[in-house]
């Protein structure tokens, strides 16, 4: 199964722990990529997060609140620095992705967004990535050093062109060969989906 992530979004964080229950549930394979929204949502006809109507912004706000209670995950509903800078983060995790391996690609991710979320560090920052990397148990020297080459941006470049193709347009999105599950609130749909095989 493939997993468009935003390193910067809310609905991903909120995700994250249930999706990796599901994956292990039905015994299925993840691979995380850490795409450019930035990218997607114009292509798609989607508008950043600043470019939305008063009233989309305030009715985000009001979901982050419900799901907070309902998952009884203690996120920041407007953290100190959201959004931000996602090149490097997101270089790390293909990098680790690409010569580590899924799982140690995804658990940087999931730590990132919860640093971001819950514990308002600046994701962006080097030596905040550089703790986070080395909190899951990854050399943050060479991560960080293999995730600044411009090869990942590359790749993150072909990464994001492919999710467009394949009717991508909001995160997280969850694939499973043509079923697009958008949204972390489609998870028992996802579920529902890996038990058929």
């Amino acid at each position: 199964m493939d997993y468009y992530a935003s390193l910067n979004s809310p609905w991903t964080h909120l995700g994250a722990a249930r999706l990796e229950g599901v994956v292990a549930r039905h015994g299925a394979t993840l691979r995380i990529y850490p795409v450019d929204f930035g990218t997607i949502f114009p292509a798609s006809g989607g508008l950043p997060l600043p470019k939305r109507s008063p009233q989309r912004q305030a009715y985000r706000l009001q979901e982050l609140e419900r799901w907070r209670a309902h998952l009884g995950i203690p996120i920041q509903l407007q953290p100190r620095f959201f959004p931000a800078a996602e090149k490097l983060p997101a270089g790390c995790v293909i990098a680790a992705r690409e010569t580590l391996g899924d799982q140690p690609a995804i658990a940087l991710a999931h730590r990132v967004l919860r640093a971001l979320w819950e514990e308002e560090r600046n994701t962006g920052d080097q030596d905040v990535l550089a703790a986070l990397i080395e909190e899951i148990g990854l050399d943050a020297v060479s991560l960080l050093a293999l995730g600044a080459e411009e090869r990942w941006a590359e790749q993150r470049a072909r990464d994001t062109q492919t999710a467009l193709e394949r009717g991508v347009f909001g995160a997280p999105s969850y694939v499973v060969g043509e079923d697009i599950y958008w949204g972390q609130d489609r998870l028992n749909f996802l579920d529902r989906r890996l038990a058929l095989g």
